[in-house]
């Protein structure tokens, strides 16, 4: 392809050669007369910006040499009753401020108090009472509500809907660590969270969100400040979580991390299904409907203590199963430490038998995970990654570290069961990886990983076109007038549709119009660099944005700005095409409000055709139209003009971007 760059080449020879386009580049429109609105530059916040001079963010898009994030250390064991649906637990907090702030007050989620009484939501939920707090300490020093006995004076904590505030009696100091301790228990929802945890059909419980975890303080915003309303998800440091889980005698309990105890917790024939499995290559049947029943050892008292153990993830989950089944097996994700023998994750399923698509699941997993290791850059590190069927809890899927719930997609078509676990496996990557804000910026997680989704689908199935069903569903609401922006904070989009559109597809197709802009090899490096720069790490959009532009060497403000910051849309249109003795003269028109280049193929009669592009550097300067002269050196004339003819952009409008002569 011939560029024409910076400015648009008004004359050329069909052999390709052209005069040096004038270094002033195109006319601008003059002032007051300007025919478009032109993309004014992105400017970030106050709190990135002072992120910026303070060192822990770099202009060009990297961690600064001061960056920090805080870590979160916790030792819980919880016990859960299934015929009650309650849970009850006890829990240490080790939190370490690496920041360089003296944090006068500490701030906890109760994501389960978005079932409380009174509680602001975003949409409807069911009323269980919230979590019941008997007992919050800090440093060893149990401590009472404000306005309680220990009045408004000294250590103290409150409760506003889903946040916990603590104040301990001392000031956390820089370098410093606290110890938080905390006995609670709640009645758990049947699809708590917004659908992304409860229990269903007496055999099955899927535990998340279900303890006090600490926000997040960053050197963004310090303290995250907004609440769980249901919609928007999550945003949490990384640290190390030691689990136990006790659970009634054949309830087998699976979730993020090792499991510490098998042999204590599993029936002979299942512990050595379970050891086989995750050594195999091919799928083991470790629990069938022949092992109901007996799954388990019987444990205490007729409950069974489940230890697991995880380092570096920002939360945990965990299923709590008595009527599935669970596939096992392992897939390759590269070489970790680098000693180039390969390294193998592995691979568990449990599903009812209400979900005969699930048969496939632990295969479908281990493609999904294997292909992203190598697609990302980025290999997958944890020892296991779990797929739970869902069917009554939840309707699509959810993600958390090494685990996943997902309903059944019976009623769904054959690819349907593998685009979701790929999508929410591709979420291991974003948020659990490269640790986005998701509560203000669901593009960043949805829209990550809407992209991955896409490849995976593309090299799982070939000659599908996931991009294009990506970018379907953003231009139907946008020729309905109904999407939002895609910087819009996430619990304030204006219809869910909006909300949708604006996380998923818009974004998604955001960055495979960027590859096309770019070129794949340039978009690729740019990509896996935000990701290997990030990863452990909390990044912001500018982040993002800043690491795209520094490893194209582009200043790419119009593009983050029209696609990212609007709602304006493409629609570049075939004006007029005028032949005569003198030559071609062809008019190509910028409808739509957001600028691209208009790549332009020609074709010829004799067959030959010829490529070019206007760049965006004519809209930019705030022209509508730009008019190409081709001269009369040649006795084929053009019988036909496309603009975009290799389907790259998302035009709003393709039925204008072709002229056929008649």
């Amino acid at each position: 392809m011939s560029r024409w760059t910076p400015a648009l080449i008004a004359a050329f020879a069909l052999a390709g050669c052209a005069s040096r386009p004038p270094a002033s580049g195109p006319a601008p429109v003059q002032a007051g007369r300007m025919e478009r609105p032109i993309p004014y530059p992105v400017t970030p916040p106050a709190g990135y910006q002072r992120a910026v001079r303070n060192g822990t963010r770099t202009p060009g898009g990297a961690p600064g040499a001061r960056y920090w994030t805080n870590r979160a250390d916790y030792a819980i064991r919880a016990r859960v009753l299934p015929a009650d649906k309650r849970l009850e637990g006890s829990q240490t907090i080790t939190y370490t401020n690496n920041s360089p702030d003296t944090l006068r007050s500490l701030q906890v989620d109760l994501t389960m108090n978005h079932h409380a009484p009174g509680v602001v939501r975003n949409e409807p939920a069911e009323v269980t009472g919230g979590v019941n707090l008997t007992r919050v300490a800090v440093g060893g020093q149990t401590i009472a509500a404000a306005g309680g006995s220990g009045g408004a004076q000294g250590a103290r904590y409150t409760v506003n809907g889903t946040r916990l505030a603590i104040v301990p009696a001392a000031p956390v100091l820089p370098g410093a660590t606290v110890r938080l301790e905390m006995d609670w228990n709640f009645r758990i929802p049947q699809q708590g969270a917004g659908g992304r945890m409860g229990w269903e059909a007496d055999n099955l419980l899927f535990l998340a969100y279900w303890y006090p975890a600490m926000a997040v303080y960053d050197d963004v915003l310090g303290w995250h400040p907004d609440p769980f309303r249901g919609t928007a998800e999550f945003y949490a440091d990384f640290g190390s979580y030691d689990v136990t889980l006790e659970a009634p005698a054949q309830w087998i309990v699976f979730g993020t991390g090792v499991l510490q105890n098998p042999e204590e917790a599993l029936a002979p024939a299942v512990l050595a299904r379970y050891r086989a499995g995750i050594q195999s290559d091919t799928v083991v049947h470790v629990v069938r409907a022949a092992d109901f029943g007996r799954a388990t050892q019987a444990g205490r008292g007729g409950m069974v203590s489940w230890r697991f153990r995880a380092d570096s993830v920002r939360d945990a989950a965990f299923s709590v199963t008595r009527e599935s089944n669970w596939d096992a097996t392992r897939t390759q994700v590269g070489d970790r430490t680098g000693d180039g023998r390969p390294e193998y994750t592995a691979i568990h399923a449990f599903w009812r038998q209400n979900a005969p698509r699930w048969a496939g699941a632990a295969r479908d997993e281990a493609h999904a995970i294997r292909f992203l290791s190598e697609y990302t850059g980025v290999e997958y590190p944890w020892p296991h990654m779990t797929a739970v069927e869902g069917e009554g809890i939840i309707g699509g899927g959810m993600e958390y570290p090494m685990m996943t719930l997902i309903s059944n997609y019976t009623q769904a078509g054959d690819t349907a069961l593998y685009s979701v676990i790929a999508h929410e496996l591709a979420h291991m990557w974003v948020p659990m990886i490269v640790s986005v804000d998701e509560r203000r910026y669901s593009w960043m997680d949805e829209g990550m990983t809407t992209f991955h989704e896409a490849q995976a689908r593309r090299d799982s199935f070939p000659g599908t076109t996931p991009e294009l069903d990506d970018r379907t569903g953003y231009l139907n609401l946008a020729r309905a007038g109904g999407e939002g922006e895609v910087m819009r904070r996430t619990d304030f989009h204006y219809t869910a549709a909006a909300g949708g559109v604006a996380s998923y597809y818009k974004p998604a197709t955001n960055f495979a119009t960027l590859r096309g802009l770019l070129g794949e090899q340039t978009f690729n490096r740019a990509w896996t660099t935000f990701l290997d720069r990030w990863k452990w790490k909390h990044p912001y959009p500018w982040d993002f944005f800043n690491t795209v532009n520094e490893v194209s060497g582009q200043n790419l403000d119009w593009f983050w700005r029209s696609w990212f910051y609007e709602t304006w849309t493409l629609d570049q249109a075939v004006q007029s095409v005028t032949q005569g003795p003198g030559g071609t003269t062809i008019v190509i028109a910028d409808r739509g409000d957001a600028p691209m280049p208009a790549r332009i193929t020609l074709t010829f009669e004799n067959g030959q055709t010829q490529t070019l592009e206007v760049p965006v550097e004519e809209w930019l300067a705030g022209h509508r139209t730009a008019t190409l002269t081709l001269p009369a050196t040649s006795t084929s004339p053009v019988v036909r003009v496309e603009i975009d003819a290799e389907n790259v952009f998302p035009d709003i409008d393709r039925a204008n971007n072709v002229w056929t002569r008649s």
